[in-house]
């Protein structure tokens, strides 16, 4: 050993100063290397490992080769070997790095343990508010930003005015109280710091932005209850994901209970197929909501009580365990867009050439990402191109301009989908793959944990074959739900919504297409079918064409109408009806309408039939019973 250390002692500083030098690098550069490869949960797992034993082992190596060369005071592969351990180090500290940013970015994706939550008390613009003021609240004590905070505002203020309690389980409280707020019967309400861009698609409150103030206002961190929301379920099998659009009027996501449920897409994917389905759930389809003791409303009305009960609501719809959840910010699709350097989409061609007054001259013309128009207009001519991100946003925000409305954005909505997704799995670079991490994890938040996330290397690399054998990425069935329209009758309100029923064999055959590609059920294989050279061929659109078993029925008019005509309806429906006359005593009575005729009706007009089981017609005549 003496004789060890006394030849080393002759071995120059320079060398033996690298010699140690490089081993503690080494050694301490590889840990880091290795703790973060080991976090790559569910990716080639073998070969890292692998890869790990071999890069130790070559440090074993250098220790003891690089030692004897030094002594033997050969100098040129000790150099060699050295300048290879260099370039190891190099590799490990950027691989690593990359692996821990990449790690990072994907785990905040995920909701935030906390989030901020904002209550304001607003009134009408023209609104002064004094002692004898009446404010409306909810009342469920667990709504953050209509009871709790709302509370905090009227102690942190001191206000003393009554306040008018509104039942949030059976009936869209906030909306009831906005009822109230514009028709004067209520001062104030407490309301969302979202509550323009929740009920500003709304009919009635179109302008509510100008037409309300903010008086007072407050905000709090407290639990974010979407965490809750939770699947152990891996992408390596079939699994369903809601896609929920926000939108914002701000960059990023405020990751808060109520938004606005306008986009609401649920896909399932079968990673053994490499298939998808994608439905895009029209906006104001009349459905039970789940958390308001399933009394029916627009399904997008379920965002204002957040996440969870949406879920519910969809998983009650259709039969369907939804696994995962992403909460995408629309203004944030045009950083997400740019990112990847724009998007190739078909453009339809607009039905009409007015977008809210705006002249579009043959193009498509919409808002930009702040809502602006006027200079700010984005204009998009129809055809196939490739679109910025303020494109694709105006792109896939627009519906005034096509006769299908909510159903034509659906469709767009999708494509833009379908294209940022082809675009992403061709990205070549470090710089832009940066980028895209960048802009996803700032405006997406989702309920997949980082292994979830990265259990879907399987699905990528399956992917990349199909790119590298010039075949489609994924198999994608659109589906489309089979609407009409549906006038309802809110009593709650006192006023009268346009909403859209749906057909039940639309439904059951888009729950079956996604069912079978879940592979819950059976599929049923086609053995035989025709089609003609002169015609294009079309893939089948799961749900569309069929238009029996409406969902909803609303009841008859009968205002001037006969006794007879409404006892027919009755005897044809299963209803008990009754019939009363009345004079010109009675509330019911009108002039205008002659004798003997029906002047009112017990259901109003345009209820739905579900819970309906007798009807009182009140005839003007005598005040005679019948």
């Amino acid at each position: 050993m003496k004789k060890i250390i006394r030849k080393l002692k002759k071995v120059n500083k320079f060398s033996r100063t690298i010699y140690f030098l490089l081993i503690a690098a080494y050694f301490i550069s590889y840990i880091f290397f290795a703790k973060s490869i080991i976090s790559l949960v569910g990716i080639e797992t073998l070969i890292r490992y692998f890869v790990l034993i071999l890069l130790f082992g070559y440090l074993c190596i250098y220790v003891y080769y690089g030692f004897f060369k030094l002594i033997s005071k050969k100098f040129i592969g000790f150099y060699i070997m050295s300048l290879i351990s260099v370039i190891l180090i190099i590799v490990f500290c950027f691989g690593s790095n990359v692996i821990d940013m990449v790690y990072g970015k994907l785990a905040d994706f995920n909701e935030k343990e906390k989030v901020m939550y904002t209550s304001y008390l607003i009134t009408l613009d023209d609104t002064t508010l004094n002692a004898k003021s009446v404010f409306g609240m909810v009342d469920d004590k667990d709504d953050i930003e209509g009871y709790i905070l709302a509370n905090q505002i009227i102690k942190e203020h001191k206000l003393t005015q009554d306040i008018e309690s509104y039942d949030d389980k059976n009936s869209d409280a906030y909306l009831e109280m906005l009822y109230d707020l514009y028709d004067k019967k209520i001062d104030g309400i407490f309301v969302s710091s979202n509550y323009v861009t929740l009920y500003s698609s709304e009919a009635g409150f179109e302008n509510i932005a100008n037409d309300t103030k903010i008086v007072y206002q407050t905000s709090g961190e407290f639990n974010n209850k979407d965490t809750s929301i939770k699947s152990d379920k891996s992408l390596t099998e079939p699994f369903t994901a809601l896609i929920m659009g926000v939108d914002s009027n701000s960059n990023g996501l405020n990751a808060n209970a109520a938004f606005n449920g306008d986009t609401l897409i649920l896909a399932t994917f079968n990673p053994h197929t490499l298939s998808a389905t994608l439905l895009s759930i029209p906006r104001d389809t009349y459905v039970p909501i789940a958390c308001r003791n399933n009394k029916y409303a627009k399904i997008n009305s379920s965002a204002a009580s957040g996440t969870s009960c949406v879920i519910d609501t969809i998983e009650q719809l259709l039969d369907i365990q939804i696994d995962y959840y992403a909460k995408i910010n629309f203004k944030g699709v045009v950083e997400l867009v740019d990112a990847v350097g724009g998007v190739e989409v078909e453009v339809q061609k607009p039905d009409y050439a007015i977008n809210h007054g705006v002249d579009c001259k043959g193009m498509v013309c919409e808002q930009n990402s702040d809502r602006k128009w006027g200079q700010h207009t984005i204009y998009i001519k129809p055809g196939l191109q490739t679109l910025n991100g303020e494109e694709a946003l105006a792109y896939a925000r627009c519906r005034g301009l096509y006769v299908d409305s909510d159903f034509a954005r659906n469709r767009h909505q999708q494509d833009l989908i379908i294209a940022l997704a082809k675009k992403v799995i061709k990205l070549g670079s470090y710089n832009d793959f940066k980028d895209l991490l960048d802009a996803v994890s700032n405006n997406i938040a989702t309920n997949m944990s980082v292994n979830q996330i990265l259990s879907s290397y399987e699905i990528l690399k399956g992917m990349v074959g199909n790119l590298i054998n010039d075949e489609e990425l994924v198999s994608i069935q659109k589906a489309k739900l089979e609407t009409y329209t549906l006038n309802v009758y809110l009593p709650t309100y006192g006023t009268t919504t346009m909403a859209e029923g749906y057909y039940e064999d639309s439904l059951e055959d888009i729950i079956k297409t996604m069912k079978i590609n879940l592979e819950l059920e059976e599929p049923e294989y086609i053995k035989t079918f025709s089609y003609s050279v002169n015609e294009d061929y079309q893939a089948k659109i799961a749900g569309a064409g069929y238009r029996s078993e409406a969902s909803n029925a609303v009841l008859k008019g009968f205002v001037s109408k006969t006794k007879a005509e409404a006892q027919k309806y009755c005897n044809d429906n299963g209803f008990e009806c009754s019939f009363k006359y009345v004079d010109e005593n009675s509330k019911y009575y009108d002039p205008d309408i002659e004798s003997d005729l029906i002047v009112a009706q017990s259901p109003h007009e345009g209820e739905l039939l579900n819970g309906i089981h007798d009807i009182t017609f009140y005839i003007n005549g005598a005040t005679s019973e019948l």
